[in-house]
């Protein structure tokens, strides 16, 4: 007779869970099959909720990167598929309100879509060391863009600063569009596991 949990849990699940195993060892395959299994559908429930084509891709290597960094907080009792739709849909519902906010903003260090990048400080009621927050948070900003390796620099720059659209940057420099999207997953990771501690003080 099988068992209960043999019953509920599908060869997709299985596969998640060997591959969440493989990635918490360090497997960067593991982390790129999960991303290409659930591209496709995170993107389309983060337009579902957005409503604009043009800041979907960002907000999709998001909230892959949010999941990738939390992975190791997984409880597999539960599906990868369902944690990473609440991720993804919590982290788009987040980018709204941020955007209905920053109309109030008088911090905005860096233009950029990104909202794990933009680190505004919404607030109609400005306090007195604003300018100087403002001021470190764009030289820690600085700093760990120009310690990234060079071929993720550059396309950070031309994507956040440049404002640059993904096939605009890949016809630029001359690399497939798939190359260029991972460049910037690769750079936004590295960005956030730099940044987001030392920003949680400003």
């Amino acid at each position: 007779m099988a068992s209960t949990e043999g019953i509920k849990r599908s060869p997709s699940r299985d596969e998640d869970s060997a591959l969440i195993r493989r990635a918490l060892r360090g497997d960067q395959k593991a982390y790129q099959r999960l991303r290409q299994k659930y591209h496709d559908v995170i993107s389309a429930l983060i337009y579902r909720i957005v409503r604009a084509p043009e800041e979907v891709e960002d907000l999709t290597q998001e909230a892959f990167i949010k999941a990738f960094t939390s992975l190791a907080s997984f409880n597999e009792e539960y599906a990868f598929s369902t944690w990473l739709y609440k991720i993804a849909t919590n982290n788009a519902i987040d980018h709204i309100r941020r955007k209905r906010l920053q109309t109030f903003s008088i911090d905005k260090p860096i233009e950029s879509k990104d909202s794990d990048f933009s680190f505004e400080l919404p607030d109609t009621d400005p306090e007195p060391d604003q300018e100087l927050i403002s001021s470190q948070r764009h030289r820690m900003l600085d700093e760990a863009m120009n310690a990234l390796p060079p071929k993720y620099r550059q396309v950070i720059i031309m994507r956040h600063v440049e404002e640059k659209e993904y096939s605009e940057i890949a016809k630029a420099l001359h690399l497939p569009l798939g190359t260029v999207k991972a460049h910037i997953f690769r750079a936004r990771e590295m960005l956030y596991k730099r940044l987001k501690d030392k920003m949680r003080h400003y």
